[in-house]
């Protein structure tokens, strides 16, 4: 199943390169076709991270409750 994040990793080389052979198609130079479509790319993973940022839904899969309660217990020992 995909999901919003499969769709943004797909995202990223189609803007750049799909963007960037497109834009040169439109009459622009090379060196003008590359930071826009950088910028596209940047702004799709700027989306990603800050406007619909990955949330942690749980406790994490490989600690059971015991385990990670007990690692928090832990203390520093002296070097007396």
């Amino acid at each position: 199943m995909t999901g919003y994040y499969d769709y943004v990793l797909g995202l990223i080389p189609l803007a750049l390169f799909g963007l960037t052979g497109g834009l040169v198609q439109t009459s622009l130079t090379l060196t003008q076709a590359v930071p826009i479509a950088a910028a596209v790319a940047a702004g799709i993973i700027g989306h990603a991270m800050f406007v619909r940022s990955p949330v942690n839904r749980g406790p994490r899969s490989g600690l059971s409750g015991t385990e990670s309660t007990q690692s928090q217990n832990i203390g520093v020992q002296n070097a007396d």
